[in-house]
């Protein structure tokens, strides 16, 4: 920590913190686990796998156990995960229906 950085006080701890340290602190906050069915640990960018079938609303589709989801996004939701598939736009899935690959 140098003198010339700015302290910022942090309502939750009663302090005051250099500006980074409590931006740092903030951001670890609301960073959202989302975990597999077997409790990996889910990034943006992983390839999943669906562990059961899957019926799919208003695509009049079912995806089938085993079927590879390629590059998901996380949604900020611990329970959802953000996908693309040939034909289905939107696809946003359980995370308790994939495992990482």
């Amino acid at each position: 920590m140098s003198e010339d950085e700015d302290y910022v006080y942090d309502e939750d701890s009663g302090k005051w913190l250099p500006a980074s340290e409590l931006a740092a602190k903030r951001q670890a906050a609301s960073a959202v686990e989302v975990r597999d069915a077997v409790g990996n640990l889910l990034a943006d960018g992983d390839q999943v796998t669906l562990i059961k079938d899957l019926d799919v609303k208003g695509a009049g589709q079912t995806l089938k156990q085993g079927t590879l989801i390629k590059s998901i996004r996380l949604t900020g939701d611990p329970q959802e995960i953000d996908c693309k598939y040939p034909g289905i736009k939107g696809l946003v899935l359980r995370a308790e229906f994939v495992r990482k690959r």
